[in-house]
């Protein structure tokens, strides 16, 4: 046995398995042809001798470095960090690392996604993020490899997207307010940027307009903040009597919700607003909020999204297309 200094190797853990070195690739590899007796007779010998596989060597060999680049730009929105959980593991259990990288701050654009080029990521993954113009040049300029935009629509060539129906879950957000009998409706909007089209409004105002209703107010927050939720209620409570005020309020996401029933109870505790967010964060289950919002099933998204980055895989069965209503008591009519 070798000593702690010297660095086993695969051929050392071929010798004593009897097995040949391909073998002991092959059974650290997910899904490889291998017996399970074989494998289980390499994974004993490589714990014995503290063996690991060189993970970079492989990856030079196949010309595949089993690296995804996430790209996120809103790290303090709580939905971002779900998708960065949830895709994260789902990559770990096929075999493979997320790089993260983070444009929050756009001046880093291009020596983010010069990272992701030297280190010859396999892909690029797109969590819901806002896609400058610039942002879109780089990825489709520096990169050879597949991009998946996740929870966001995109028009960007090159650029696959997977996201839920928005106009249907807009509608189903419609119907749920209608039916508790208000009567003047407003919508709030996060960033107004080309490529952060959710059609969760188009969707909204389609099912207002069938029930014979319409779109009274938008709100524009200008980004997905508590605090521009908050000052967007604000504004508006300043600026509109009482008698016209909206009765009911659909918000782009959760955070902007949260913020705006935040604003009216500490503004306008006598002025009911029934409101309705998007995407179910944690904290929308709290019992000072009782949030009703929209599940976009991230967990479907990320698989779907996955499977094309990772396998060239497109699944035409469209259920992962469709999120979940979460009907809690932020909504209801008093």
């Amino acid at each position: 046995m070798k000593s702690k200094e010297s660095r086993v190797t695969a051929s050392d853990v071929a010798r004593l398995a009897g097995v040949s070195k391909w073998t002991v690739s092959r059974a650290f590899m997910p899904g490889a042809s291998i017996s399970d007796s074989a494998r289980e007779r390499v994974l004993s010998v490589a714990r014995d001798l503290g063996y690991r596989p060189n993970l970079l060597a492989r990856s030079l060999a196949k010309k595949k470095t089993h690296i995804i680049g996430v790209v996120i730009d809103e790290m303090k929105n709580p939905h971002t960090l779900m998708l960065l959980d949830e895709a994260s593991r789902q990559l770990q259990s096929r075999g493979y690392m997320a790089m993260m990288l983070n444009i929050s701050a756009d001046a880093h654009y291009p020596s983010v996604m010069a990272q992701a080029d030297q280190f010859q990521v396999d892909g690029i993954l797109f969590l819901g993020t806002v896609l400058s113009a610039e942002l879109i040049s780089l990825s489709q300029d520096l990169y050879r490899v597949p991009l998946v935009q996740v929870c966001r629509y995109s028009n960007a060539a090159d650029i696959e997207v997977v996201a839920i129906d928005g106009m249907g879950a807009g509608m189903q957000i419609s119907e749920l307010m209608v039916a508790q009998g208000y009567s003047r409706f407003g919508y709030m909007v996060g960033p107004d940027t080309p490529s952060s089209h959710t059609f969760r409004k188009e969707g909204f105002e389609a099912g207002l307009a069938k029930a014979g209703h319409q779109l009274d107010v938008v709100l524009n927050a200008g980004g997905y903040d508590k605090e521009m939720g908050w000052n967007a209620i604000s504004d508006y409570l300043l600026s509109t009597p009482t008698e016209r005020r909206i009765e009911a309020l659909f918000c782009e996401n959760d955070v902007l919700a949260l913020g705006a029933m935040s604003a009216r109870q500490e503004l306008a505790p006598e002025w009911h607003l029934g409101i309705a967010g998007f995407d179910d964060i944690d904290e929308a289950q709290a019992l000072n909020w009782q949030l009703t919002t929209f599940s976009q099933r991230i967990d479907r998204l990320v698989n779907e999204a996955l499977n094309r980055l990772i396998d060239g895989r497109v699944n035409i069965d469209n259920a992962w297309q469709q999120g979940e209503l979460r009907i809690r008591r932020s909504h209801l009519k008093a």
